[in-house]
């Protein structure tokens, strides 16, 4: 295992470490020689970081996704971390273990997976279990969605997250379908699991998130139209008015027509789908945007440009204070008789006064 990680950095200690290149610029100094601007990054997170000096040396050795092995120091810089690298040099694949350096659900994917082939098991209605059981049959699928993300930045950004967020969004979902009895449960869980399954071919997860070209060109809502047509297709018998009411869930989970839905929800399983993936996705930016930057100064994280706002550090807000520095002790006044011109003033007003 690797050491130090990202969140084992100590501000003013140097430090030698391997990390992933998330991203890389080449910018200039006021003096027009180049400086590196980096994020580096591992399982445990990311930090800024930034090459002043000899940079001409190693600026043409690696590039974004490639491993490297730096020297540097650990600062805070404005109240955030800032790492300044001293000397790097890229490390090959062969000499890092991946499992160090990409961000993954703390769940085992495996047991996720088996959670949800259990849930989806249980759909009452035969039909939309069947088109479900196979999407999830579907060696390609299953292969992906073990180790998708649900975005590349935004919320559940790291491996299985795709997962993880669907088998919250089923568990939100049962406990909402309890309470408005007009929910249809079936429906809202075939929501639940095939809204973003276009995200696994949208996103590139073999290395740092990104996107693929597919999903460039087409977004994972349309993927996921694709291939709920590709599914469809081995039904022949499939309801279609069910058919279009499954479509819309994916069209229009979104919510809104500027948030990149086709579709605004018209009936209630499609707007609570909207709302659960909404909360859901917003709850877990705000965790990953407290927890991002764990040395930062003050109560309050960054701008988080997703969530419109900035985040309170609770736990560091209800914490007690940290005592008070000790303080040496406090000089004796100086004695009447002495020579100081402050005791010799002193001493002739008590004189005067005594007269």
């Amino acid at each position: 295992m690797k050491s130090p990680f990202v969140r084992e950095l100590k501000p003013n200690e140097i430090a030698t470490a391997i990390f992933l290149v998330q991203s890389r610029e080449i910018r200039q100094k006021r003096t027009g020689e180049p400086y590196l601007s980096l994020v580096l990054s591992d399982r445990t997170g990311e930090i800024d970081a930034k090459m002043w000096d000899n940079v001409s040396q190693v600026m043409d050795t690696f590039d974004r996704d490639d491993f490297l092995k730096v020297k540097g120091l650990m600062q805070l810089y404005n109240g955030r971390s800032q790492f300044t690298i001293h000397q790097c040099r890229r490390v090959d694949d062969s000499e890092v273990d991946f499992r160090d350096f990409f961000p993954a659900s703390t769940r085992d994917p495996e047991v996720m997976w088996t959670e949800l082939r259990s849930i989806v098991n249980a759909v009452e209605s035969a039909h939309i279990r069947d088109l479900l059981n196979a999407f999830l049959d579907d060696p390609e699928i299953a292969r992906r969605y073990l180790v998708a993300p649900a975005a590349k930045s935004i919320h559940h950004a790291y491996r299985s997250g795709l997962l993880e967020h669907v088998l919250s969004l089923c568990s939100l979902a049962k406990m909402a379908a309890k309470h408005y009895p007009n929910v249809d449960l079936s429906l809202l869980i075939a929501g639940c699991v095939l809204h973003d399954i276009g995200k696994i071919h949208e996103l590139s997860y073999e290395r740092a998130l990104g996107y693929t070209v597919e999903g460039q060109l087409l977004g994972h809502i349309s993927i996921a139209i694709r291939m709920m047509a590709e599914k469809l297709a081995q039904f022949p018998d499939f309801p279609v008015r069910d058919r279009n009411l499954l479509e819309h869930l994916i069209l229009s989970h979104h919510g809104k027509l500027e948030f990149g839905s086709p579709k605004l929800p018209i009936f209630p399983e499609a707007l609570l789908l909207h709302y659960l993936d909404d909360m859901d996705s917003k709850m877990e930016a705000m965790r990953a945007l407290i927890d991002k930057d764990p040395l930062a100064e003050g109560f309050f994280t960054g701008y988080s440009s997703s969530l419109e706002r900035v985040a309170l550090r609770k736990e560091k807000y209800l914490s007690p204070p940290p005592p008070p520095a000790p303080q040496s002790p406090a000089k004796p006044p100086a004695p009447a008789h002495s020579n100081s011109v402050f005791g010799s003033k002193l001493q002739l007003a008590l004189s005067d006064d005594g007269d």
